[in-house]
């Protein structure tokens, strides 16, 4: 039997400090859709919000633990270095312009595998990309949100990794996991999922800063799978090659496994089904904190323990 390959990214988590700071961010400035209030299903007093496109398909959707007042943290070694997310090509000049009126600065405009790239930081110091890239731009993003559609944002580019052990994290992408080496370029290697729908790319860094865990990190990075027969063979796959998967885990909205790569990043593998639109319309996406059976029954304890929050 060949060997499975993920279908590239399908989501994003990392850490924030202020929820509402962080709603305004994405949904506001960035312009992604809100397509899920939810809790952390392992600390059910603290929010987990997603963002994507209109239905936060995987290889949109970016999501967030909010830990209040929590201190900061410093993107570096064993964690995603950066999300980079999909733009059209000509809209590079139109963000910059955006996030100065919202006074986030770029920390630099530069060419990255041949598109253009702005990085900047969120408000809790995320370092976020994006890429001017014309291969993602039949992609529809948000329509509704805040950005005018030519310019939205459509899709994840890719991940920048930085590992401890760029060797074995490199071994685990291409043997493990299916991708192959697509180029070199200043210390950054790009791996690729050649048929990937979207969110194909990731990127692994040669010498990576040291980091510290903290608000505006990234928690983990999950890779799509199309159901849970793939994802038990993925799984099966995992443990043959060396790895320690957890075992499959009820997310509602997806399943999944985890596990720690060998230069210390947290991968999770995740389905595609059933999708955020298991409990709620399509049009309602987001608008009322959705809790798991159980978690239901604590309801009232954890919504008078959460901040609240509005887009």
């Amino acid at each position: 039997m060949s060997p499975i390959q993920v279908g590239g990214l399908h989501h994003v988590t990392a850490i924030a400090a202020d929820a509402q700071r962080n709603v305004d961010f994405y949904t506001g400035v960035l312009g992604l859709r809100f397509v899920k209030k939810t809790v952390n299903q392992d600390d059910p007093f603290t929010y987990h919000l997603y963002y994507g496109d209109t239905l936060g398909r995987p290889g949109t959707a970016m999501t967030f633990f909010p830990f209040p007042d929590l201190p900061a943290g410093q993107p570096g070694q064993r964690q995603v270095y950066e999300t980079a997310f999909s733009v059209p090509a000509a809209s590079l000049g139109h963000w910059r312009d955006r996030l100065e009126r919202h006074d986030i600065t770029a920390l630099s405009e530069e060419e990255r595998f041949g598109a253009p790239i702005l990085r900047f930081a969120d408000p809790d110091g995320l370092i976020v990309v994006l890429v001017g890239d014309a291969a993602d731009a039949s992609e529809a993003g948000w329509p509704e949100g805040p950005v005018p559609v030519a310019e939205a944002v459509r899709a994840f580019s890719s991940v920048r990794l930085a590992s401890a052990a760029t060797e074995a994290t490199a071994r685990v992408l291409t043997e493990l996991l299916g991708y192959t080496e697509a180029g070199e370029q200043s210390g950054t290697t790009r791996f690729a999922i050649a048929d990937a729908e979207r969110a194909g790319a990731i990127d692994l860094m040669a010498t990576p800063p040291p980091g510290r865990r903290g608000a505006g990190t990234v928690h983990h990075v999950a890779f799509r799978v199309p159901d849970r027969d793939t994802l038990t063979a993925m799984r099966q796959q995992l443990v043959d090659g060396g790895m320690q998967p957890t075992p499959e885990i009820d997310r509602f909205y997806f399943r999944s496994v985890y596990f720690r790569e060998p230069g210390g990043i947290l991968f999770e593998i995740a389905t595609d089904e059933p999708g955020f639109a298991v409990d709620e319309d399509i049009a309602a996406l987001g608008s009322e904190l959705k809790l798991t059976a159980e978690h239901e029954p604590q309801r009232a304890r954890i919504e008078a323990q959460l901040p609240p929050i509005h887009v």
